[in-house]
């Protein structure tokens, strides 16, 4: 019976044990589930995070490529709408202009159709003439139609002529300071002739024996020393100096009126005597040069230039002294250079110098212009005067506008009445060509030359030319001058029409 009881003790116990061992394992298995569980619960909700994460991502994005598109969107609408707002205002501008140009159209088509009307007229009275002269025929009569046709146009190319004068003077002072510096330019002609004698008087004409001496000793000596050429003809009591260089011409008079004083003529008293009078020359060519830069008020200047300007004191052109004339040139140009705000001191320069490549062109190759500029540039003369210079006859182009202030005084200079005297032969010549080119044109009665041939008077027949031809002869006049002829300066046509009416109270 023990046994039995602990048999089923021991059987209790297995059982027992066997159920709490079943218990353990139920226990470890749902704790293993439960983790599983979890592992999966904590994948699904990481699974979940980084799908709402991509989620979040991907909205994000989406709505900034939208927004990307919503703004590309607006700017093209923005763009399209400026577009359109420009082409409005395109279309608005073109409708104004031709607006604009049909109002235009619309008065040219009533000038024309005035213009028709009257040519109408005009043929219709014509026609009207030609079919009362019975005794004309076609070609009389076509003739006569031209010429009124002609003469209708001549007068309508007159009237626009005017016309296009006084527009011309209408232009305001905004172009003045730049058109006047062009309008004040006189393009004075290069003068091949110039004076190349000097003349000697003798107090007898035994004298001219001695001059020549024995076998012409004494004419070859002198002559050679002082490199000129002496003429002994039949005029009386006087002897010829010729020579291009008038320094030297100068001094060869000097010298020879000296030795014919004297009475002693020979070739050493010649020598003696040249030599002397060449210091004496050089001395006068200095203060001339000095008299002349205080004139003209330009004072900073080399001495070998000074001394070089003193030398157109014996240069002459048309009878104008050179030397006057580069002082005269100096003052205009100072004039016109303050008149326009232009440098008045580079001007007063390159008028004073403009000529003083004279003083050596026979010494040297080249143009007086050319031969100025370089050897005024030698001694520091500024850059501005040398083109000034070089550029007064347009052999090089004119830089500044004292260039052109220069060359414009030079010309008034030399073009002012009195200033260059003509041979009566050439004065004569020119007169009667003004007139006779003014004669030639149809409808003049009469025509005179004045002021030494400056200007040109022509008086016309009242009935052949009308006040509008008037206009267009004084331009065809003139350019027929400037076509056929060469002067220095300006001339000046002018036309006169004079029409009376006369009656009588009674």
């Amino acid at each position: 019976m023990n046994d039995t009881i602990i048999y089923i003790i021991i059987g209790l116990v297995a059982i027992s044990l066997g159920y709490l061992f079943r218990q353990l394992q139920l226990n470890a298995l749902h704790k293993r589930e439960g983790e599983k569980a979890e592992r999966i619960i904590a994948e699904a909700k990481e699974t979940a995070r980084e799908v709402e994460v991509e989620a979040k991502n991907t909205s994000i994005q989406i709505r900034e490529t939208a927004e990307d598109e919503i703004k590309r969107r607006r700017q093209d609408l923005s763009n399209e709408d400026d577009r359109l707002q420009r082409r409005r205002s395109e279309i608005d501008s073109q409708v104004d202009r031709l607006e604009k140009r049909e109002q235009t159209l619309n008065k040219r088509q009533s000038t024309l159709d005035r213009k028709s009307n009257e040519v109408d007229d005009k043929q219709g009275e014509v026609l009207e003439r030609l079919q009362q002269i019975s005794t004309m025929t076609n070609d009389e009569a076509r003739e006569v139609l031209l010429k009124e046709v002609e003469k209708e146009a001549r007068s309508d190319m007159a009237r626009i002529m005017r016309q296009i004068e006084a527009e011309a003077r209408e232009d305001g002072e905004e172009r003045a300071r730049r058109l006047i510096s062009l309008a004040i330019q006189r393009v004075a002609s290069e003068h091949v002739s110039e004076i190349t004698t000097s003349r000697v008087t003798l107090p007898s004409d035994e004298m001219k024996g001695r001059i020549i001496g024995r076998n012409g000793r004494n004419i070859r000596s002198f002559e050679q020393a002082a490199g000129v050429d002496v003429i002994v003809d039949d005029t009386p009591e006087t002897v010829t100096i010729s020579c291009f260089d008038p320094v030297r011409r100068e001094i060869a008079k000097r010298t020879l009126q000296k030795l014919v004083n004297d009475g002693r003529i020979h070739p050493a008293s010649i020598e003696k005597t040249l030599k002397k009078e060449g210091r004496e020359v050089d001395k006068v060519m200095l203060e001339a040069g000095e008299q002349a830069v205080f004139d003209a008020g330009v004072p900073t200047l080399h001495r070998e230039v000074i001394k070089v300007l003193g030398r157109l004191k014996f240069r002459t052109s048309y009878g104008q002294n050179q030397l006057d004339h580069a002082v005269e040139t100096s003052k205009i140009a100072s004039v016109i250079a303050a008149e326009l705000g232009a440098d008045v001191e580079l001007a007063k320069m390159g008028g004073l110098l403009h000529d003083i490549g004279k003083a050596m062109d026979h010494d040297l190759e080249g143009t007086h212009a050319g031969i100025g500029g370089e050897f005024v540039a030698r001694y520091g003369v500024p850059k501005k005067v040398v083109n000034a210079i070089e550029s007064h006859h347009h052999e090089v182009e004119q830089e500044t506008i004292e260039a052109v202030i220069v060359e414009s005084a030079d010309a008034i200079s030399g073009a002012r009445p009195g200033a260059r005297r003509e041979s009566i032969d050439q004065y004569i010549k020119r007169v009667k060509s003004l007139e006779e080119i003014a004669n030639s044109f149809k409808g003049v009665n009469e025509s005179f030359a004045l002021q030494a041939g400056r200007e040109v008077r022509i008086i016309v027949r009242p009935d052949d030319l009308d006040d509008l031809e008037t206009t267009r002869l004084a331009r065809d006049v003139a350019k027929q001058i400037e076509e056929t002829m060469q002067y220095p300066g300006q001339i000046k046509v002018t036309v006169v029409r004079e029409t009376r009416s006369i009656d009588y109270a009674k």
